[in-house]
């Protein structure tokens, strides 16, 4: 079975984010949070967004700075979550 690669999410989070650091090119390891330019609402949109877009459960442990903060950390958590959904029941679609 073939499982989505993490650099298959990158673009889409890049492009999620790109709406937001509009004069720069992030990087899949560049710092967002380094950068400036995230603040709380920015943040709970990219939580929303990654939720959405990728079909994952952001849990209360997950929401690390670390997790968050780079494209490259983003779709290694959307990747990781995916590999879990397995393990755990699924949750009715809402």
């Amino acid at each position: 079975m073939e499982t989505p690669t993490e650099t298959s999410t990158e673009p889409k989070i890049k492009e999620f984010l790109s709406r937001f650091f509009k004069s720069h090119d992030l990087k899949p390891e560049e710092d967002i949070f380094a950068l400036g330019f995230v603040n709380s609402l920015l943040a709970m949109q990219l939580v929303a967004f990654v939720e959405k877009e990728f079909g994952i459960k952001v849990e209360d442990q997950d929401l690390d700075l670390d997790n968050f903060r780079s494209i490259g950390a983003i779709s290694r958590l959307v990747a990781k979550k995916r590999g879990s959904d397995s393990a755990t029941p699924a949750a009715p679609a809402s």
